[in-house]
């Protein structure tokens, strides 16, 4: 494994702990999906459209860019 192997899955390893902590504890807003509802503002339809937009335009630039 090359260093970056290491410093993506440290990444990714990270993330998992804090929100498995986060939704352990009974504090409301620190859990990823609610940190990203206020992010986008989703509760608005400007905000709902923005989040739809930019995650359908990343997941179809994902798929392309690891398939092809």
């Amino acid at each position: 494994m090359s260093g970056a192997d290491w410093v993506w899955g440290g990444l990714l390893a990270l993330g998992a702990v804090v929100e498995v902590v986060a939704l352990r504890t009974p504090q409301k807003g620190d859990t990823l999906s609610e940190r990203t509802r206020d992010w986008f503002r989703v509760r608005t339809p400007v905000g709902k459209a923005v989040f739809v937009a930019a995650w359908v335009g990343f997941a179809g630039w994902f798929l392309v860019h690891i398939a092809w």
